[in-house]
């Protein structure tokens, strides 16, 4: 066959093996395709990854978000008596007060502590975040105290009469609501939320952060308490645990106040474990913490959202474990009554004027064991200046009649701790170790 003279064009691709002009491998347009392929095929795989990964963020987040429960019929009912509640004093702007409410619901999960019927707030406490965030004062109001509780509305619609009764009396008559209005009238201060955690929500939060430590100076037999513990250092779980800050007849001297003591040392040792690099920072052990935080509580509407608790949450993590104090309000045996307690004044109304003006609380040590009962001497604080003459130490109101303001003496006229700082109060700091002396 005779070869083909026709003229072809030049081209610069190199003949197939061999180098190009500039001295670099030729690439096969195969090896490209290939190239090509496998980075379509890994740049779907990794926005297939995050799409999943969104995903299982956004569930997760509607299942926290979902647990939980908005108690809407409280707001209203504080909604309607706005004009009644005390206002924010000009130094307080952007502090936060948040009642704490442990109920003793007997009813559905909670039948097995005893017989159904009323709920009582077991515990209340009103924790002060200040302003700079800087620090956290959490007071414990006696269950026992006499106080005079404002009219409420109750569960069928009925109004009940103020009177003077039993603070825990304030939640079985008129819910949360009315036991927020009693903190607010007896104390001066504006509560912006409010919490309340019951037995079995206790229970699953402590066992979330896989048991909470504590030290137990004696044996404890308490069958009331479901609770049967040898003395020294160990770690409490759910019933355990819930036993422990219940217990009452079988420990110390039997009152209130060494129960609220031993709670305050829980709930130290307890945001001491929160706090820990273990819990925080490992999602294995922050999903189950924030999945039983979550079912565990009712809230306002403000409050009872993730955002709104994760910014709490992060509030709280910024205080360090030194300036968060935790302290009873100063008590004494009712003068009518052993069984009850009414307030040691000037000294009660020293405290709730310094909360209530975004003033840090600083205390000491118990004089004698941890949660033992404090004498009348031992509340009575030192003041950074000498005040005016204090208020009467009359404790509250007569039944039926107005209680003052913490902030105002009982003649009408400006608080004599205006410019005060109560300090020496008996409490503790969420860094003390209960088996520690002091």
């Amino acid at each position: 066959m005779a070869e083909d003279d026709t003229e072809h064009p030049p081209t610069d691709d190199p003949p197939p093996g061999e180098d190009s002009p500039t001295g670099a491998p030729s690439t096969a347009p195969g090896r490209r395709r290939r190239r090509r392929r496998w980075l379509m095929i890994t740049a779907g795989a990794l926005a297939f990854l995050l799409v999943a990964c969104g995903a299982l963020l956004w569930i997760a987040y509607r299942k926290l978000d979902g647990n939980i429960r908005t108690d809407s019929a409280t707001d209203r009912l504080l909604a309607q008596l706005e004009a009644e509640r005390p206002s924010r004093t000009a130094g307080a702007k952007g502090a936060e007060n948040i009642l704490l409410i442990g109920s003793d619901d007997r009813t559905g999960a909670n039948a097995t502590y005893g017989e159904a019927g009323g709920q009582r707030s077991d515990t209340t406490i009103l924790l002060h975040l200040a302003a700079d965030r800087r620090h956290a004062t959490a007071v414990s109001i006696p269950r026992d105290v006499m106080v005079t509780v404002p009219a409420c509305e109750k569960p069928d619609g009925t109004r009940t009469r103020p009177g003077l009764m039993q603070f825990n009396w304030a939640f079985e008559t008129g819910g949360a609501a009315c036991s927020i209005r009693a903190v607010e009238q007896l104390s001066g201060i504006r509560i912006d939320h409010y919490v309340i955690v019951d037995f079995t929500g206790f229970k699953s939060m402590v066992d979330a952060v896989g048991g909470v430590e504590v030290c137990v100076p004696q044996a404890i037999h308490d069958k009331d308490a479901k609770l049967d513990l040898p003395a020294g250092r160990q770690t409490l779980h759910g019933e355990q645990a819930l036993g422990y800050v219940r217990a009452r007849e079988s420990l110390g001297d039997g009152s209130d106040t060494q129960r609220m003591g031993r709670q305050q040392q829980f709930l130290a040792a307890l945001i001491r474990k929160v706090q820990s690099q273990g819990v925080l920072l490992n999602p294995a052990r922050l999903w189950p913490v924030l999945d039983a935080a979550t079912s565990s509580i009712q809230a306002d509407g403000g409050l009872s959202s993730l955002g709104a608790l994760y910014d709490l949450t992060q509030d709280l993590r910024g205080i360090p474990s030194t300036d968060v104090t935790f302290l009873t309000a100063p008590r004494r045996p009712y003068r009518f009554d052993s069984d009850r307690d009414e307030f040691v004044q000037p000294q009660t109304t020293q405290l709730f004027t310094a909360l209530r003006d975004d003033r840090p609380i600083t205390v000491r040590p118990p004089a004698s064991s941890p949660g033992a009962s404090p004498s009348a001497a031992a509340l009575s604080p030192s003041l950074s200046r000498t005040p005016s003459p204090t208020p009467s130490p009359r404790p509250f109101a007569s039944p039926g009649g107005a209680t003052p303001s913490a902030g105002s003496d009982r003649a009408g006229g400006a608080s004599p701790t205006a410019e005060a700082s109560p300090t020496g109060f008996e409490g503790r700091t969420a860094d003390v170790d209960s088996c520690s002396p002091h």
